[in-house]
């Protein structure tokens, strides 16, 4: 398959055909790596991993003073024995 260039505001692109984005997993938006090996441009989906930087972001909060949500109760908390 063959597709051309196109001038994009002050960059060059290349359109991808809907098929091979699918081909390899990807779509709109989706984030590539782009190389070049022996002259030829190599463009890879990067992949991150599910929920990657939740635990770095609950360890920044963990020592914050969240003082206000204490004073919040939840209808029944009286009932319950701890």
């Amino acid at each position: 398959m063959r597709a051309l260039l196109r001038k994009i505001g002050n960059s060059t692109g290349l359109i991808v055909p809907r098929a091979l984005l699918a081909e390899i997993g990807v779509a709109n938006g989706a984030e590539m790596d782009l190389r070049v090996e022996n002259g030829r441009l190599i463009a890879t989906p990067v992949v991150t991993a599910k929920r990657a930087g939740w635990a770095e972001g609950a360890a920044s909060i963990a020592n914050e003073n969240h003082g206000d949500w204490h004073g919040f109760g939840n209808e029944g908390d009286a009932d319950l024995t701890w």
